[in-house]
């Protein structure tokens, strides 16, 4: 027998690890200087075993109906757990994936190959520079999964930012992105307003220890120009080993309150995860 064994490797961006599970026989877990990354099942691709991830899934099960194949811009690579997910759940979607790590690519693509058919192209760039050449209204689905360690870019940010995820996704596209903040979410509000100046419908999903301030952790955004099946939403993040909320409307505006869109020249990364939090893959 072969038995799988851990993979280390210095990329461009760090030391990434694949460790196997010892628990299901073909599954790795990616981290990059130490942070959990990415988790594949090379056997099952739509085992998304990180509490997020399965939330982002949820936003992708419900965005069009089942089966339906769809245009894919994903910001962020790690592992390609989400390209995985849609080649599998919604075959025939055409998947692009932006990852600054080429070396990381490098190593996925050697030791955890993509399944036969799966039409996914990856890029070695930048976020936001590949996304402002990407042509208009070219994506069904935008998916934002980027950290420089543990904290979202400032770059990726901005009014700008959001501007031209805005205009490479088609008039009823759908941005979902994975965010980090804890209370009192100066990052999470101005956020939401970035976002709220482009597209007319807002959503969030998190645990509710977090959006009661009470721990750091993710928390999935999405944005789009059309109403999002909140209710849906809402009834699968509860039956969830680890129930998620869903906010909207006038409860999301309310959380908002009085922030600013962010101006370019006041972009911050999202705040640094305390120490010892297990972030990344609640």
């Amino acid at each position: 027998m072969n038995e799988a064994v851990p993979v280390s490797r210095v990329t461009d961006h760090g030391t990434a690890k694949l460790m196997p599970d010892v628990d299901r026989e073909r599954a790795w877990l990616l981290t990059v200087d130490g942070a959990p990354q990415s988790y594949v099942d090379l056997d099952e691709p739509a085992h998304l075993e990180f509490e997020y991830t399965r939330r982002l899934g949820h936003v992708l099960d419900t965005v069009a109906e089942p089966g339906r194949a769809l245009d894919v811009l994903h910001l962020g690579g790690g592992a390609l757990t989400l390209p995985r997910y849609l080649a599998a759940t919604r075959p025939g979607c055409r998947q692009d994936v932006v990852e600054a790590d080429r070396g990381l690519l490098e190593l996925v693509a050697e030791h955890l190959p993509l399944p036969d058919g799966s039409d996914v192209t990856a890029h070695a760039a930048d976020a936001r520079a590949w996304l402002e050449s990407a042509p208009a209204d070219s994506a069904d689905i935008l998916v934002a999964d980027v950290f420089g360690g543990s904290r979202v870019p400032a770059h990726l940010t901005s009014v700008g930012y959001a501007r031209q995820a805005a205009r490479v996704l088609r008039p009823d596209g759908v941005y979902v992105a994975n965010l980090a903040d804890t209370a009192p979410f100066g990052f999470l509000r101005g956020q939401l307003a970035t976002f709220a100046t482009l597209f007319e419908e807002l959503a969030i999903i998190a645990e509710p220890g977090v959006l009661r301030g009470r721990r750091f952790g993710n928390v999935v955004l999405v944005a789009a120009h059309r109403p999002v099946d909140t209710a849906e939403l809402a009834r699968r993040t509860a039956a969830d080993a680890f129930p998620a909320r869903v906010e909207h409307g006038r409860a999301l505006r309310d959380f908002t309150g009085g922030a600013r869109p962010v101006r370019e020249e006041d972009a911050v990364p999202s705040p640094v995860p305390p120490s010892g939090a297990a972030f990344g893959i609640g």
